[in-house]
């Protein structure tokens, strides 16, 4: 961000330009300045161009704010942009861009100190001594974190984006001023490297201008992607922006013949409007070739129409003598004025057929729509009594910025937290109704699972049906505008790792990843306390004698925070069961003989772990009942009944494998320790996969009877395939199918063998 210089180049130039300051007045700094006599690097920086927009505050927040100024020029001097010019420049400009949205005093002095944390040796405690809490805390949540802290730019950079959103969702004029800070920096980009200006352009287009647009700044929202789109694709950028040069001659005879039609229409009207025309953004141009698969001059709506009136009403006459005037184009009429957008924008959008036949889009408001339209959340900002005098659109945002706490709470870690984050950073809307006739609005693509969860997340997580205009539907489906969802519920329901495959919205995949962790952690937690007792049983240990003292070394041995969290790793093949097991040992025996060299020796512990293979093992018992910290193996597709050796793979849980599974086989004589004893329970509640390879005859219907034989002994089909290796008067058919012990296969392979098509059975296993 700086081009910070060495020790001596700061100590000159701060020398040189201390000599500057003490011979000019205070007038030269907050007044006009004379003709520059300084190089670029040493100019003094002049904030009357700010000051000139800050009419709208009382005379002693403009002296706060000129204190604010004077204390950042301080504490960045001998600091340059990579254009040579002092670093000051650019907080005056952020602050300049925060003036024009009518931002209160507090925004424009942390405008203005925005870097001071992060860039120089300013703490947050002396801000709030000088400036008071509220400006500390604005400029805090400005500040990125230190990168040194992380393993990966990528990780820092996450972190920093969750930091930045949490402080928005408390103060909106965070990002208000951040969204100002990036479009000075995107404004200026042209001084810094290729490589760092794709990496902000790539990062602008994929969080900022999302956000701008949430927040229905759409005139940053719109500068923001075309120049995101400068920088990224500049040949593209190049050759569109010309061929839009060109046109703009070629079309100025139709654009002149639209807007005299309409406004003469308006005059006999009597309804008096301001009709402007505008050029679509270049982006926009890109975005449409791209979805649309069609060159330059198959964009044939370059141009768009804007008609402010005075009132709601007149909005609605408009659009009736412009339907009168051009033939409107069926489905292209929207009305955003009965229903605004998420971020509270409201015209009437209607596309005609203008003259040639070429597409004209219309865009009707009021002047506050337009207002709200070009600022969003930073039209007509106020502060009174400390306290924000919310508009509807405000009241928008801020619903926004709470629920990105609720994502936050369910997310995992920053980079998980930033995903949730983008994907709900849609523009495009439905609007759908609960029973009770409240509108909801839910990205374009939302599922009745993202409505549920929409509305809280404990209704989510026990969804198990959804009506939708009266219908019982799949809770996968997508939503139309004016859908009303009904939320069929049951307390025993849980959230689906399937889920996730199909939900829209940020806040549906944070609780459902957030539940599905929370169940994994305790069926993790169950497993490695059963694998924990079942090791020190082996090594004749009573659990009951371990005492907190004991527990306690071993944690600051192993390294973990609570005894759950050893368990845990234990479950997730982290640490050998046998090997804390042994460790527990030695601790209970020391605390008795006080021998602390055994204690300290590694190598003893490692000589007590092979023995401890050559013991008579009890035994884990399995049932089906443990979720996702056990799993069954396809390799090998083990059954009740089976002789069973379970794999405790690194981070993975306990894998149940066969005794004669190759495959576990050659992990055994690999990984010897990470193998434990595993035994069925007498009362199994599941059903499990078997494959099995059927020799049939040749003939029509074959399939169909054979699939008979199968269901009938009460199994359910999960797979069928045909051998690719045929014979003339036979083929070979895999199934893959569900039964619930060795007995349940074998009256499913009598039955397969009573089949007169069928030839021989066999359970088959993967290599």
């Amino acid at each position: 961000m700086l081009d910070i210089p060495n020790a001596s180049e700061v100590q000159a130039g701060k020398k040189s330009i201390i000599a500057t300051l003490l011979a000019q007045s205070s007038r030269h700094l907050f007044g006009p300045t004379s003709a520059p006599t300084l190089p670029l690097k040493h100019q003094v920086v002049s904030i009357e161009g700010l000051l000139s927009k800050l009419s709208y505050l009382k005379p002693d927040e403009i002296g706060q704010i000129k204190k604010a100024f004077q204390y950042s020029d301080a504490a960045h001097l001998g600091q340059y942009r990579h254009s040579g010019e002092p670093y000051i420049t650019h907080p005056v400009a952020v602050a300049e861009l925060c003036a024009t949205w009518k931002l209160d005093a507090a925004s424009i002095m942390a405008a203005l100190m925005h870097d001071v944390i992060e860039d120089t040796g300013s703490t947050k405690a002396e801000l709030v001594e000088r400036f008071g809490t509220k400006v500390a805390e604005l400029v805090e949540g400005l500040t990125k974190l230190d990168k040194l802290e992380f393993q990966s730019h990528a990780e820092a950079q996450a972190e920093s984006f969750r930091k930045m959103f949490m402080a928005m969702a408390r103060d909106v004029r965070v990002i208000l001023v951040k969204l100002a800070d990036r479009t000075h920096n995107m404004r200026t980009l042209d001084a810094v490297p290729m490589e760092k200006r794709r990496r902000v352009a790539a990062e602008t287009i994929e969080i900022y201008a999302p956000i701008a647009h949430r927040l229905g700044l759409n005139l940053i929202y719109r500068e923001l992607q075309d120049l995101s789109f400068r920088y990224s694709m500049p040949m593209r950028f190049r050759v569109i922006e010309q061929a839009v040069k060109r046109a703009r001659g070629n079309r100025k005879e139709m654009v002149e013949k639209i807007l005299q039609s309409a406004r003469m229409a308006f005059a006999k009207s009597d309804l008096v409007v301001d009709l402007q025309g505008r050029e679509k953004t270049l982006f926009s141009i890109y975005s449409k070739m791209r979805a649309k698969h069609v060159n330059f001059s198959q964009v044939l709506d370059v141009y768009a129409f804007r008609v402010t009136v005075s009132s709601i009403d007149e909005c609605y006459r408009a659009l009736g003598i412009l339907h009168a005037l051009f033939k409107p184009m069926p489905g292209k009429f929207k009305d955003y004025i009965a229903i605004p957008k998420l971020n509270g924008y409201q015209s009437l959008h209607t596309t005609l057929i203008g003259p040639s036949g070429v597409p004209v889009e219309f865009q009707i408001r009021t002047s506050d729509m337009h207002a709200v339209a070009e600022a969003g959340v930073a039209a007509h900002w106020a502060y009174k009594d400390g306290a924000p005098d919310m508009s509807e659109v405000q009241n928008r945002a801020h619903q926004w910025l709470q629920s990105l706490i609720d994502i936050q709470d369910s997310s995992g870690d920053p980079q998980e937290f930033l995903e949730h984050v983008k994907i709900d950073l849609f523009p495009d809307a439905v609007y759908v109704f609960t029973p009770k006739g409240h509108i909801r609005a839910l990205p374009r693509g939302a599922t009745a699972l993202d409505f549920a969860y929409s509305i809280h997340s404990d209704l989510g997580n026990t969804c198990v049906a959804v009506k939708i205009n009266g219908l019982q539907l799949p809770l996968r489906s997508e939503l139309k505008n004016g859908d009303i969802i009904e939320v069929v519920t049951s307390a025993s329901s849980q959230p689906n790792p399937g889920w996730l495959a199909f939900v829209r919205t940020g806040k549906a995949r944070a609780a459902i990843r957030h539940s599905l962790k929370t169940k994994h952690y305790s069926e993790s937690l169950q497993l490695g306390e059963r694998l924990l007792m079942s090791a020190l049983r082996q090594q004749g240990v009573d659990a009951a004698l371990l005492t907190t003292e004991v527990w306690e070394k071993l944690l600051h041995w192993t390294g973990d925070k609570t005894r759950e969290e050893a368990c845990v790793n234990i479950a997730l093949g982290r640490r050998s069961p046998q090997e804390l097991a042994i460790r527990l040992k030695i601790l209970l025996d020391e605390e008795g003989t006080g021998d602390q060299m055994r204690l300290d020796s590694a190598d003893w512990v490692a000589t007590q772990l092979e023995p401890t293979y050559s013991h008579q093992r009890q035994a884990i018992i399995v049932d089906g009942r443990e979720g996702n910290s056990i799993s069954f193996q396809s390799c090998c597709h083990p059954i009740p009944g089976d002789n069973i050796i379970g794999y405790l793979g690194k981070g993975e849980g306990l894998h149940i494998h066969t005794n004669d599974c190759s495959h576990a086989l050659r992990m055994l004589s690999k990984d010897g320790d990470k193998w434990v004893e595993v035994e069925w329970g007498k009362e199994i509640n599941r059903e499990f996969e078997v494959d099995l390879a059927i020799d049939t005859r040749q003939g029509k219907g074959v399939l169909a009877r054979v699939a008979s034989s199968i269901t009938s002994a009460d199994t359910n089909i999960l797979n069928v395939s045909m051998d690719d290796r045929y014979k003339e008067d036979s083929v070979v058919i895999r199934f893959t199918i569900q039964v619930s012990d060795r007995l349940h296969l074998s009256k499913v392979m009598r039955n397969l063998r009573s089949n007169h098509d069928v030839m021989r059975v066999t359970r088959t296993r993967s290599e």
